[in-house]
């Protein structure tokens, strides 16, 4: 810990991080349509799905943040999953956000929610704040200025399935805001922590 700033807060969120090969597959996917609307489209490589998102963490806690979600992560064990369908929020009629979804098996589905709930325990009681709202597994792939009719969008996005996968860690990202291309957040992995140890 020596040389940080023992008062400086950090956004930091917990995630799977799908595959380079599941993530060029998805952005291939959208890449010839994205002229078609004005959104915030995501960067493919920072396309990832939050299982906990702590905005201002104290950095003090950030060494026995990791050591807590490596416990949690042990208790987990990998999963098989792959990008498919879609959706918008808070509401396909008026949405901020568009998203990719997670096609899973309900065996699967169990043992994501269960990780959500680690992870989110494991922030929580490290002194984290992760934010409170439902989990809700979903891949942020554009968000809109202003709310607006996504419907269209949600149907072609539900036409599409990607290559399944193996979630077998999760990653500790900080996101530091504007400091990436274009202005957007730049995320920084501090650590990755394999499922079932």
């Amino acid at each position: 810990m020596s040389g940080r700033d023992r008062g400086a807060r950090l956004r930091l969120f917990v995630a799977l991080v799908p595959p380079p090969e599941a993530l060029e597959h998805l952005d291939a996917f959208l890449e010839p349509r994205r002229a078609a609307a004005p959104f915030r489209w995501s960067a493919a490589e920072q396309v990832h799905l939050t299982l906990a998102f702590c905005p201002a963490a104290p950095e003090r806690v950030l060494d026995d943040m990791v050591e807590a979600l490596a416990l949690a992560a042990a208790r987990r064990t990998p999963l098989r999953a792959r990008v498919a369908g879609g959706g918008a929020f808070p509401d396909p009629l008026a949405a901020r956000v568009l998203w990719a979804g997670l096609d899973l098996d309900d065996d699967a589905r169990a043992e994501l929610d269960r990780l959500a709930a680690g992870v989110r325990s494991a922030a929580s009681h490290v002194g984290a704040a992760p934010e409170g709202q439902r989990f809700r597994p979903h891949l942020t792939v554009g968000r809109l200025g202003a709310p607006a009719g996504v419907l269209d969008w949600v149907r072609l996005l539900d036409t599409y399935a990607g290559p399944a996968w193996t979630a077998d860690e999760v990653a500790l990202l900080s996101s530091h805001l504007g400091e990436g291309p274009r202005g957007r957040p730049r995320h920084e992995v501090l650590a990755t922590l394999p499922l079932g140890g």
